[in-house]
């Protein structure tokens, strides 16, 4: 069973075909985009986020092994699998040598490429973070629930001042609030929370910076500092370093 963002990125130029191999893979929870030569598929590729690639070698325009080269040069880790008609024993050797992780010759039996599908994206996927599972923390004087995006600062005694934060605001400060203390590469939350790490979008993360810089000064003791050409460090000092 596919996980629900498996998506997968297949190019073949035979209309029919990757038609019927779309709804057969989408049949088993695949989310499939489909292009029908090598041209779009690789920019249907720059424009989107796969999991997996499915190419077919004989294609107009780009043929299969220029657009895997493409994208391994774009992505290193993306796996790939290869499709054709051909059964010359060099254009295997050539695949393989452009990173593919699989190769499968046409015809084929659909299970079977199924099965290989799920064997790779069980190989390549990240396995899951522990910390993930971590909803609250403790921020020098505030408590943040990262679930319910509330940030509260307490005051002394029975006073507290709480704060919903956006989405992007409290999916930042999760990420400050796991690597307290230590620096948080730039790219490292553009890519998680941005999935994407361009002039746009590193702008867009120095306001919600900002924001959080504002929250967090009711507290003498916390500073989000930058670390020039690297990322951002959440500082946090203790009662005796205050």
């Amino acid at each position: 069973m596919a996980v629900e963002n498996n998506k997968i990125l297949l190019v073949e130029d035979d209309q029919n075909f990757g038609d019927v191999l779309r709804s057969y893979l989408e049949m088993h929870d695949y989310n499939v985009t489909l292009a029908t030569d090598g041209a779009e598929g690789w920019d249907t590729f720059r424009k989107g986020k796969f999991d997996l690639c499915i190419l077919d070698v004989m294609m107009p325009k780009k043929d299969g092994f220029t657009l895997g080269k493409d994208i391994r040069e774009r992505d290193a880790d993306m796996p790939i699998i290869f499709l054709t008609a051909k059964t010359m024993k060099d254009d295997v050797v050539k695949g393989f040598k452009i990173g593919a992780d699989d190769y499968i010759t046409k015809p084929f039996n659909s299970e079977e490429l199924l099965l290989r599908i799920q064997a790779i994206l069980k190989r390549t996927q990240p396995k899951p973070d522990p910390r993930d599972q971590i909803r609250d923390f403790e921020i020098g004087k505030f408590h943040f629930d990262s679930q319910l995006r509330i940030l509260t600062f307490d005051k002394g005694g029975a006073d507290e001042q709480k704060s919903k934060l956006s989405p992007k605001e409290a999916q930042l400060l999760r990420l400050f609030a796991l690597n307290m203390n230590d620096i948080l590469p730039r790219s490292e939350a553009l890519t998680k929370i941005w999935q994407d790490d361009n002039y746009f979008t590193a702008r867009s993360m120095d306001v919600f910076v900002t924001k959080l810089r504002k929250y967090l000064s009711l507290d003498n003791n916390i500073e989000i500092i930058n670390i020039h050409g690297n990322g951002f460090q959440l500082l946090v000092k203790s009662e005796s370093e205050a």
